[in-house]
């Protein structure tokens, strides 16, 4: 007999573009026999997963669970640091970039396997500015396309692409100044992106050696360089070869700062945020308690993306033959 596991599964139901229809009743049917009491609630708008997840928390519960996308995860996994409540993913968002770093495919049942078989890591974060991010908080070009998405009146991949080309043919890069162990470095930089996991979402590696276990941050500064050479380098980006790119300086830190001599846009985690104009970056190792994959997480190049893609392309075709 299984010991009774009390879980709050918070819905998100207008993240991403997949239909939610039966959610609860396929969380049940997975999760009930493996040992889990499940209540259910539904996001109304921003901040609700934060309330929900925090009084979960404070009332003993053994994990929460979120249907929804990067932006839901974010809000749960923040009231969830240093607890001993776990939190678990069921990918519905656009990118899902933790749950894609994780190896969680998209596919609701297989998703739920993964909280049902209980394997729990404890897993890094980052904050800026005290502001906790799980996957990647960035300035510059990956930041104002964020920004550009989060005004779209479509959601879903498509509506992706078309705010990165966009925002590709207009964008100017920036000049910074990066603190890492009392050395500064200057430079003009089409983006600085500050990695917790591999990739942003919608399997797009912008750091592939990241690990959310190892107690570090990967900074990625993507330098000024042709339109050519930087449009070129979107493609590996998408192969996890980005890191050996020569328009690129990694560097693992588990503390830096980010000087911005204007004040543009940032994101967290995908969502666009405000902030000033120096950015004070950390890594707050083992804080937060999530379900994986009992698996190998590593990135390998041209082989987890082509994973990625077949999977994905898998479960796309499952949920078009279910909605017949």
């Amino acid at each position: 007999m299984h010991e009774e596991k009390k879980s709050l599964v918070i819905i998100n139901p207008i993240s991403g573009t997949r239909k939610k229809g039966g959610l609860e009743d396929i969380t049940a049917e997975i999760l009930t026999p493996a040992g889990y009491q499940l209540d259910f609630a539904y996001t109304e708008g921003p901040a609700d997963a934060s309330r929900m997840a925090a009084k979960a928390a404070a009332s003993g519960y053994h994990s929460v669970i979120t249907a929804g996308g990067d932006g839901t995860v974010n809000e749960a996994a923040r009231a969830l640091t240093g607890t001993r409540t776990a939190l678990g993913i069921i990918p519905c968002g656009s990118g899902n970039g933790l749950a894609r770093s994780l190896g969680i495919p998209s596919d609701f049942k297989v998703a739920l396997k993964t909280i049902a078989d209980g394997n729990i890591i404890l897993a890094d974060h980052g904050v800026v500015n005290s502001i906790p991010f799980f996957c990647t908080f960035g300035v510059g070009f990956d930041a104002a396309v964020s920004e550009k998405f989060a005004n779209a009146k479509r959601r879903g991949k498509i509506s992706y692409i078309q705010s990165v080309l966009r925002e590709f043919l207009e964008y100017t890069p920036q000049s910074y100044g990066l603190s890492i162990n009392g050395e500064v470095l200057t430079d003009k930089a089409f983006l600085i992106a500050v990695a917790n996991a591999p990739q942003y979402g919608n399997n797009a590696y912008i750091a592939p050696k990241a690990s959310i276990t190892d107690g570090f941050l990967d900074i990625t500064v993507i330098h000024s360089g042709s339109p050519l050479s930087t449009a070129l380098m979107g493609v590996d980006l998408m192969t996890g070869y980005l890191d050996r790119n020569t328009l690129i300086d990694t560097f693992r830190v588990s503390e830096a700062t980010i000087i911005r001599l204007d004040k543009g846009p940032a994101h967290v985690d995908g969502e666009p945020i405000e902030l000033g104009k120096v950015l004070n970056v950390q890594c707050r190792p083992a804080s937060l308690r999530l379900f994986a994959p009992d698996a190998d997480m590593r990135v390998k190049p041209i082989i987890s993306p082509l994973k990625a893609f077949f999977s994905d392309l898998h479960y796309d075709l499952l949920d078009k033959l279910r909605s017949l």
